[in-house]
């Protein structure tokens, strides 16, 4: 990356150091901004971090997964030194359950990898499959595009009850995390097309075969460091307010202050500080979150795949996705079974989550080892949905997920936000 530029000497705050506040602070330093990154917490990477060490394991807060599609987070990763190659496995876009059913694309150019696997298609029909080609053909005939109040499920009315199970509710919710009778149809089909129609590779999984922090926090801290950025992780940001064409953040006064901290922490904190932005605040307060729960268990055999699919049922066996932590570079024996879009109270979680490993991977030694519940994990990505602009007042920006923006809560959104945050900062 290149030495400081044009905008060099412009103190700015950012407050908040998840993916999009690194990505923001990264790309301000490189641009020759002053940065002063504040986080609350002790550990950077917001909602994709390590957690501290549990019962002699090192575990991150939730089983994230990265797609080939996700080329500004794999840019950042490889600019602050992280060899993206070794940090994620590769693999081809699989759907596959233990018992083998279901979808896996092959290595093929797109689209010819999504026909090759829906052909071969396991235990699926020739209506099930016929569906599918219809309707993803009338897709993209349409440009990839429908009404704003389009849900996933009245996008997919054409389809079979296989094909809904097996690929587009596991999509839908690893995705939107939404239900598909409450998610967008029109983010859906945005999200289909830049994975699926618009190169070869951009729908394969990356899994990381490092803990989160390793994955980017830790790097992007370093790169800061090095390049002379003021780093404050553990410092909470009180309270902001505009002062003589500056910003007060706290007792330290600021050319720029971007807040890259959670939705309702920015919107306490816009309130507070007097500004006439009663409309920006309202808001981003009625944005509705979604819940993702990952259950840690122990004492399993390995699976077939780094990462199966699970056949899911919000009552019984509530969890879409298992991936075994000893074949990503963590702990042998050790499961991460992903649950989201689910209130189910954590111990009754864990339990029904052990009982649908043990019926569907036969796996019936398990016990458990942490459940991490991130209550607010992302916001719900619901039809017409109204998402606050990244601009709040002369000065000041939001950057995150959940500003306004072409995808639903997704690491690459986050760092697509900090970088066009960064880039809109004023200069001299």
């Amino acid at each position: 990356m290149e030495s400081p530029g044009a905008g060099a000497h412009l103190r700015t705050a950012i407050v908040g150091a998840g993916w999009a506040g690194l990505a923001c602070a990264v790309e301000a330093t490189r641009l020759g901004h002053a940065v002063t990154l504040f986080e609350t917490a002790h550990m950077a990477g917001g909602r994709a971090r390590r957690v501290d060490r549990m019962h002699g394991l090192t575990l991150d807060n939730g089983q994230h997964i990265l797609i080939g599609a996700y080329t500004a987070t794999l840019a950042l990763m490889r600019d602050v030194g992280v060899d993206a190659d070794k940090a994620l496995l590769r693999l081809p876009l699989s759907l596959r359950f233990a018992d083998g059913g279901g979808l896996k694309l092959s290595r093929l150019p797109a689209p010819l990898d999504l026909l090759a696997g829906i052909f071969t298609a396991h235990g699926w029909t020739w209506r099930d499959k016929s569906t599918l080609l219809r309707t993803a053909t009338g897709w993209r005939l349409a440009g990839f595009r429908c009404a704003p109040g389009t849900t996933v499920a009245a996008l997919c009315t054409g389809l079979t009850p296989r094909v809904m199970q097996e690929l587009i509710e596991p999509l839908c919710v690893s995705a939107l995390n939404t239900p598909v009778d409450q998610s967008s149809g029109e983010v859906f089909l945005r999200v289909l097309q830049d994975a699926l129609f618009s190169g070869s590779g951009r729908a394969d999984l990356l899994l990381p075969r490092a803990d989160l922090g390793a994955l980017l926090p830790d790097a992007a801290l370093a790169w800061l460091g090095r390049h002379d950025a003021t780093l404050r992780i553990g410092t909470r940001v009180r309270a902001i307010s505009p002062e003589n064409g500056q910003w007060r953040v706290d007792d330290e006064c600021f050319d720029q202050v971007v807040l890259a901290c959670a939705p309702w922490d920015a919107a306490r904190l816009v309130r507070a500080s007097g500004l006439a932005a009663a409309r920006w605040c309202e808001t981003t307060e009625a944005l509705r979150f979604e819940a993702i729960a990952t259950v840690y268990v122990r004492g399993a055999s390995p699976l077939a795949a780094p990462m199966l699919a699970l056949r899911s049922h919000p009552a019984t066996a509530p969890a879409q996705f298992v991936f075994d932590r000893g074949q990503l570079g963590g702990p042998e024996g050790v499961l991460a079974m992903v649950v989201s879009a689910n209130e189910t109270p954590r111990e009754t979680l864990e339990h029904l989550a052990i009982a649908q490993a043990a019926a569907q991977l036969g796996q019936t030694a398990l016990q458990p080892v942490q459940t991490v519940v991130e209550k607010r994990a992302t916001f719900a990505c619901t039809p017409a949905l109204v998402r606050p602009p990244a601009r709040i007042a002369p000065g000041l920006q939001a950057c995150g997920d959940y500003t306004e923006g072409p995808y639903p809560a997704t690491l690459e959104g986050a760092v697509l936000s900090g970088l066009a945050a960064a880039k809109a900062l004023k200069t001299p």
